[in-house]
C-alpha cells in the first residue's frame, strides 16, 4: 500500500527540512543539528521505508500464492499488516529526527486520539467489522448472498467500511460493515454454486400419486437449465379438498438463474398437463364479508 509510506515520508521531509528553524523556537527539544546529520537521517529514513517497501512486496507475494483449495488472504489483511508496518517505520525515523524515546509525544497524542476516535467510533466499528469479515470470509467476491433485512445481491467489493452489492435487477446496494455483521448471512454460492430450489403445486385427487409423478419427471427431463446428472425429488405434502399438493424439488446451478429455472420448471409442467387434458387445482376464493343488515345503505 503505497498511501502511507508516501504519507509518511512526505511529513518526515518536511521535518527534515524544518528541523533548524524548529530548534531555534523550541530550545531544548530539539539539539543542534549538523548538516551531516541531517543528511545521515534522512538516507536512514529513506532506507527504512525502502526496506518497508521491500518486506511488504515479500510478504504479498508470499501470502497470495495458496494451496489448491485454499482461500486467498483477503486485501484488508495485507492492507492492515502493511500500514502496522509502515506506522513502525514512521515512529522509528520520527525518533532518528527528534533524537528521543517519543515518550512524551505519545504521552500527548494519547487525548487526542481518545477523542478523534470518539467522534468516528461508528466509522471505526464499521472498519473493524470489515476487517473481522474479511478474515473470517462468509462471503467472497461474486458470491451470492441475502442479508436479512438489508438486501440480497452478488458481491461486488469488499472495503474497509462498507460492501457493495449488485442485485438481479442491475441495483447498487453499498451497506455499512458494521450492519452485515449483526445480520444472519446467507450465501448461496458456498460451498458450492450449485443449490436446490422447491416449488409446490396441487393437482387433483383422481390422479393417483404414482401417476402424478411420472408426469412431472416427464416434464423435467425438457427443462435444459437444470444441472441434469442431479436427482429431482417429488414429495406429497398433503391432502385437500383441492387434491393432493406435490413439492418438487431440483437443482439449480448458481443463484442467478434462480428465477429462469423456476420459470422453465412451471412451463414445462403446465404444457405435459394440459396435453393430458389435467387441470391444476385451485384454492377456493375466500367469500366476501357480507354486509351487516343494520347498516344503512349509502346513496350516490
Amino acid at each position: 500500500m503505497l498511501i502511507p509510506a508516501s504519507l509518511s515520508l512526505t511529513v518526515f521531509i518536511l521535518i527534515a527540512i524544518l528541523a533548524s528553524p524548529l530548534h531555534e523556537l523550541m530550545g531544548e527539544r530539539l539539539k543542534p543539528i549538523l548538516t551531516t546529520d541531517l543528511i545521515r537521517q534522512v538516507a536512514g529514513s529513506l532506507s527504512l521505508f525502502a526496506g518497508a517497501r521491500l518486506i511488504m512486496l515479500f510478504l504479498r507475494q508470499r501470502l497470495q500464492i495458496r494451496s489448491k483449495g485454499q482461500r486467498p488472504v483477503p486485501k484488508v489483511v495485507l492492507d492492515v499488516l502493511s500500514t502496522v508496518i509502515y506506522t513502525l517505520v514512521a515512529i522509528v525515523s520520527l525518533s532518528l529526527f527528534l533524537r528521543d524515546d517519543l515518550s512524551g509525544l505519545l504521552t500527548g497524542s494519547g487525548l487526542v486520539l481518545a477523542v478523534l476516535g470518539f467522534a468516528i467510533r461508528n466509522v471505526v466499528a464499521d472498519i473493524f467489522s470489515g476487517l473481522a469479515l474479511s478474515i473470517e470470509a462468509p462471503f467472497r467476491i461474486a458470491d451470492w448472498i441475502q442479508i436479512d433485512t438489508l438486501g440480497r445481491g452478488r458481491v461486488v467489493e469488499i472495503g474497509w467500511r462498507t460492501s457493495r452489492l449488485v442485485t438481479r435487477d442491475s441495483t447498487y446496494i453499498i451497506l455499512p460493515n458494521s450492519q452485515i455483521s449483526r445480520q444472519k448471512i446467507t450465501n448461496f454460492s458456498a460451498p458450492r454454486e450449485e443449490y436446490r430450489d422447491a416449488i409446490e403445486m396441487t393437482l387433483p385427487a383422481e390422479i393417483s400419486v404414482s401417476e402424478a409423478r411420472n408426469l412431472i419427471k416427464l416434464a423435467l427431463r425438457g427443462v435444459r437449465s437444470l444441472i441434469a446428472d442431479r436427482k429431482t425429488d417429488i414429495h406429497v405434502l398433503r391432502y385437500s379438498p383441492q387434491g393432493i399438493t406435490y413439492q418438487v424439488k431440483y437443482w439449480v446451478p448458481r443463484h442467478d438463474r434462480e428465477t429462469d429455472c423456476r420459470n422453465e420448471v412451471f412451463i414445462a409442467i403446465d404444457r405435459v398437463l394440459r396435453e393430458r387434458g389435467i387441470r391444476i387445482a385451485m384454492a377456493p376464493l375466500s367469500p366476501l364479508p357480507e354486509a351487516d343488515a343494520n347498516e344503512a345503505p349509502v346513496n350516490d
